[in-house]
C-alpha cells in the first residue's frame, strides 16, 4: 500500500470545482484510493494535542490488532478528552505487548487511556469509520457490551475496566 496523502485536483476548465473533504487517503499500486482518516481529527489531553491518525497507525501496527479506531472521550473532572481506542483483536493479541509497542512509538500522553475490544469497527458505505457514535457512548462500561480495559496511570499496565473502575474515575478518586 502507498503512503497516506491528501488528494488535490487541478482545475482544468473555467467551470471546474473541487470540494475539500478533509479526508486522508492512501493510493495503492494500482491507483485505487482508500480512506485512512480525517485530517485534523485530534483531541486535547494533558495539555497536548493528540492526532488520532498517528495513534491509530501505531495501534494497527501492533501484533494481534486486526483493526482499530481512536478518539477522545470526556471524563468528569479531567481537562480535555482521554484517548480511547476501539480495537478488533486477533487470537494472538496481548495487552503487555500492546503497551510495550505503544511505548516505543508514542509519547505517554498519546497512549489510549481506555481500550474497548469489539468484533468489528462500524463503517459507512464509503468505508469511513463511524467514530461519532463511539464518542457519544463515552467511557461508561455499563452502557456498552464490549469488553473494556483501562491504562493504570501509575503502573501503565492495562487491566479490566468495570463499573467500579468507572465510579472511581467519575468521582475523582482515581486521577488520570
Amino acid at each position: 500500500m502507498g503512503r497516506p496523502s491528501t488528494i488535490s485536483y487541478a482545475l482544468t476548465t473555467k467551470r471546474d470545482a473541487w470540494f475539500r473533504t478533509g479526508d486522508l487517503m492512501r493510493q495503492d499500486k494500482r491507483g485505487y484510493f482508500y480512506f485512512v482518516d480525517r485530517v485534523g481529527d485530534t483531541f486535547r489531553w494533558k495539555g497536548e494535542t493528540v492526532a488520532t491518525s498517528e495513534v491509530n497507525d501505531a495501534i494497527r501496527d501492533c501484533p494481534g490488532v486486526l483493526d482499530a479506531t481512536t478518539y477522545g472521550v470526556t471524563v468528569p473532572g479531567a481537562d480535555g478528552r482521554a484517548g480511547m481506542a476501539a480495537i478488533v483483536a486477533g487470537e494472538n493479541f496481548d495487552f503487555e505487548t500492546f503497551s510495550e509497542h505503544l511505548t516505543r512509538l508514542l509519547p505517554a500522553y498519546a497512549h489510549p487511556v481506555f481500550v474497548r475490544t469489539s468484533n468489528a469497527i462500524d463503517a459507512t458505505e464509503t468505508f469511513k469509520q463511524k467514530k461519532q457514535q463511539l464518542i457519544r457512548e463515552g467511557f461508561d462500561p455499563t452502557s456498552i457490551h464490549d469488553t473494556w480495559y483501562f491504562r493504570d496511570p501509575k503502573s501503565t499496565a492495562y487491566g479490566r475496566f468495570d463499573a467500579r473502575s468507572f465510579n472511581l474515575i467519575a468521582t475523582g478518586r482515581v486521577q488520570l
